[in-house]
């Protein structure tokens, strides 16, 4: 099994990843790990790539395709890997697809709050699917009139429109912390259809008793993976039984 680096919980700090010194002195300043110089360097190739573009499966849904631009650490920006995204992505659609079958609810509606690359996923599967992104990072607005910036700091200030319209939502908060997520939840609240709509969580596993105890969420059997292969264990959390897909709700 690889070694994996465990990230700090800012990403503009690299003081996890100094090398101890026996002496304090202005005259030595810290060096980095191997470790760390190897997770710097990756990040650097990493930025030097414009975009990341997902695989476009339904070419007959029309449009072109939609494309992410390069994760940035310093926003706490982690893209899936793309069994994840994919996997994800499928159960966003069968939720659409079970949503549609009830008339009153009328077209199914999206909201990716700070999970950029299902956004992407969802739409090169099918453009035509009613989705918002919500995202602090303004390179995000390319996607127009389906980016609507967001500050988790400010969790309900958002657009009236997006209040109580969405069938499914599914949020990524950018930060392992408690504050966050609380804050993300009313966010959640805020979009949410009442007790209709379906929530997903992708969180790390630390946050398994907050996610219960905020929202109700279940952990499911399937864990999500990023492609920096973050040292956190992540995981799946929703407010619905999925039966057996995300390999079902943890017993």
């Amino acid at each position: 099994m690889e070694d994996e680096v465990e990230l700090p919980t800012n990403p503009n700090s690299l003081s996890n990843h100094t090398n101890p010194s026996n002496e304090d002195t202005d005259d030595d300043p810290p060096t980095l790990s191997s470790q760390a110089m190897a997770a710097l360097r990756e990040f650097l190739a990493e930025q030097s790539q414009s975009v990341a573009e997902p695989t476009n499966e339904n070419d007959g849904q029309g449009g072109s395709s939609v494309a992410l631009v390069s994760e940035d650490w310093r926003l706490s920006q982690f893209w899936y890997e793309p069994d994840t995204a994919e996997t994800l992505a499928r159960e966003v659609l069968t939720l659409c697809q079970l949503g549609s079958s009830d008339s009153d609810l009328g077209s199914p509606r999206i909201a990716c709050i700070a999970c950029p690359t299902l956004y992407a996923y969802l739409k090169n599967i099918d453009s035509n699917l009613r989705v918002q992104l919500l995202e602090f990072d303004k390179r995000f607005e390319q996607y127009g009139s389906d980016f609507t910036f967001y500050d988790y700091n400010q969790p309900e200030e958002l657009p009236l429109e997006l209040k109580h319209a969405f069938h499914v939502v599914v949020a990524d908060p950018p930060y392992l912390s408690k504050e966050c997520l609380e804050k993300v939840a009313d966010s959640i609240s805020f979009l949410a259809r009442s007790k209709e709509s379906h929530l997903l969580l992708l969180t790390g596993e630390v946050q398994k008793d907050r996610a219960a105890e905020l929202m109700g969420l279940q952990p499911c059997g399937f864990k999500p993976r990023h492609s920096s292969k973050l040292g956190n264990e992540f995981r799946v959390f929703t407010n619905y039984d999925p039966g057996t897909r995300l390999g079902g709700w943890e017993k």
